[in-house]
């Protein structure tokens, strides 16, 4: 961007003090919500308030409230479409609406919480109808009438509009998704195969992710852990995670479920909207290898940052060279605090040493992987082990 071009756009702070001026107007409304109940509160109490007074005084605390939200929909969205980011991903506060706001969808919402208030409005003048002059009646509906009618003109535009720029996102999505390569799945699959979205949609999503077999959380007996509680897995199932750009760890035996669970989050994310990519640790390790003696590692690695999610399953079964382990390093560390890893392994943390070869490397790794992530340690018996064992119990063939 040139000198010119950052200056203009530096230029989008002199709205800050705006926004800061409706939360000023925001507590106008606040103390005259307050002063209007107060007065309902005194008339009632003192018995000077009929039902149609009490009637038009509500309405009147419900326009204050509507406008309010009118306010806050203008301070958060307004200042988060034009201003700057507000960094509300992941919070639990959240407003849904927040999520994929844009200027059309403000403007639209904008209109339809005017036509609200207006509505307010004019049943104010309908409810005391005895005492409201006719030609007042008739301008308050025809104006009710024209905001109407501009909120359905307003929302009949943004469809376009929202189709173009989800054509352009396609569009866009696609030309980076021409040079990236998924992971060969361990069915026998070829090492690699050209990625190609068929559409936006989640099935899409979970069919390109490569993922060795389709599991959900669903499926998960979390019957049989002794650890961690099932709040834990409901929780990860959300899928917030991503949002946070924070990773999760699953350790624990074989058998204890650690692939079901990083499969089951990664369709999870894939129905949330998010790319995924699924490989065992092996499998990246040949991958990254590759793109090194290609030339291209840098590439490649940036060529990933279309996933907001990689799944790296089974570290820690069989050891790397120090090839590979730096490798792993730099995939850990390129994407720290940038996007998310799901990773699973039959070793504590501070073993994995062991598979790394090297005391350091696995230090540093370990040390970005779990920085900004859930570690699950699953402590239950081994599925596949079990699994004899009960149907021999009860008599059935295995």
């Amino acid at each position: 961007m040139t000198t010119l071009g950052c200056s203009l756009f530096a230029t989008r702070w002199l709205q800050a003090p705006l926004y800061f001026g409706l939360v000023a107007a925001q507590g106008v409304y606040v103390y005259k919500f307050f002063n209007e109940l107060w007065h309902l509160i005194h008339h009632v109490v003192s018995g000077h308030a009929d039902e149609t007074h009490v009637m038009l005084a509500v309405l009147k605390l419900v326009d204050v409230v509507m406008i309010a939200n009118l306010l806050i929909m203008v301070i958060v969205g307004g200042y988060e479409t034009f201003v700057s980011r507000i960094g509300l991903q992941g919070h639990r506060d959240q407003p849904e609406w927040l999520s994929h706001v844009n200027s059309n969808v403000l403007k639209v919402k904008l209109a339809t919480a005017i036509v609200g208030i207006s509505s307010v409005h004019l049943l104010q003048m309908f409810v005391d109808v005895h005492h409201t002059p006719r030609h007042d009646l008739l301008w308050g509906t025809v104006i009710h009438m024209a905001f109407i009618a501009s909120a359905a003109i307003l929302a009949y535009m943004s469809g376009p509009m929202a189709a173009q720029e989800a054509r352009a996102r396609s569009v866009h999505r696609e030309e980076d998704a021409r040079a990236v390569v998924i992971p060969g799945q361990r069915d026998g699959g070829a090492a690699e195969e050209p990625y190609a979205e068929g559409g936006s949609g989640a099935e899409e999503r979970i069919e390109a992710a490569g993922f060795p077999a389709r599991k959900v959380l669903e499926m998960f007996d979390e019957g049989r852990l002794r650890s961690p509680g099932p709040q834990v897995i409901t929780r990860l199932g959300k899928a917030d995670f991503v949002t946070r750009k924070a990773n999760v760890v699953l350790l624990g035996e074989p058998g204890t479920g650690k692939t079901h669970l990083a499969v089951a989050l990664g369709v999870r994310a894939c129905q949330a909207g998010h790319r995924v990519l699924f490989a065992t640790a092996a499998e990246w390790g040949a991958r990254l290898a590759d793109a090194k003696a290609g030339g291209r590692l840098g590439k490649e690695l940036s060529r990933l940052d279309a996933y907001p999610v990689l799944v790296v399953d089974e570290i820690g079964y069989v050891p790397f060279d120090s090839e590979v382990a730096r490798l792993l390093f730099q995939l850990v560390s390129h994407r720290y605090e940038r996007a998310s890893l799901i990773v699973t392994s039959n070793l504590a943390l501070g073993r994995w040493g062991e598979v790394f070869g090297d005391g350091a490397t696995a230090s540093a790794t370990v040390d970005r992987l779990a920085h900004h992530a859930e570690v699950v340690a699953l402590d239950a018996d081994s599925y596949r082990t079990r699994r004899p064992l009960h149907l021999e119990s009860a008599g059935l063939p295995h």
